[in-house]
């Protein structure tokens, strides 16, 4: 699936057709275990105005929403987005668009940016300039959120990898890393 722009906008919105929850987000535990993990990775903040990449069907979204005055969602997906905006419904200060990053990059100044489950699907090129994209969006007591899976996959770069090569691309602090079985959670700070 890491595919040339066009044919990745088409090759989601394919998946999502065939199957609305196409990792079982909704109903695996393991989904829902992992979910609670992040966003106990973000501590007790609320946040001003967060950016979420690659919101899929929105459940971190909804989550997310109660936390943040201000929320921009984005996915290369228009059919995940309707799903999103679906599950999100009630929710205030939501803004879903179709985009697909690095190039429909939002304009704007952020105190989060989480990115979840997102970056493997990019080529390593796209991870370094999102990496600087999202650092030089990033407000200086900001953090950024990157959960990836950890697990084979038939993707040029796996979760790991990613995640080092997001962390290095623009150079970033840990502010901490929580690794469990099959996935990671880096809470990133911008290196002033």
């Amino acid at each position: 699936m890491n595919a040339p722009a066009s044919e990745r906008r088409r090759t989601f919105d394919g998946l999502y057709r065939r199957d609305p929850d196409p990792w079982d987000c909704a109903t695996s535990r393991y989904e829902r275990v992992k979910r609670s993990a992040t966003l106990a990775a973000l501590g007790e903040r609320d946040y001003e105005s967060a950016l979420e990449i690659g919101c899929g069907a929105g459940l971190l979204t909804r989550e997310l929403a109660r936390r943040c005055r201000r929320l921009v969602a984005l996915d290369v997906s228009e059919v995940a987005l309707a799903q999103a905006r679906t599950h999100c419904s009630g929710a205030r200060g939501i803004t879903f668009a179709r985009c697909e990053v690095p190039r429909d990059w939002p304009h704007g100044r952020f105190d989060l940016v989480m990115l979840s489950e997102v970056l493997y699907f990019l080529t390593r090129a796209e991870i370094e300039e999102v990496s600087r994209m999202a650092h030089d969006a990033l407000e200086e007591d900001g953090a950024c959120v990157l959960v990836n899976w950890t697990g084979e996959n038939d993707l040029p770069v796996c979760g790991q990898q990613a995640a080092e090569i997001f962390a290095r691309a623009a150079g970033w602090q840990s502010r901490r890393c929580r690794e469990a079985q099959f996935y990671r959670i880096d809470v990133l700070r911008p290196d002033l």
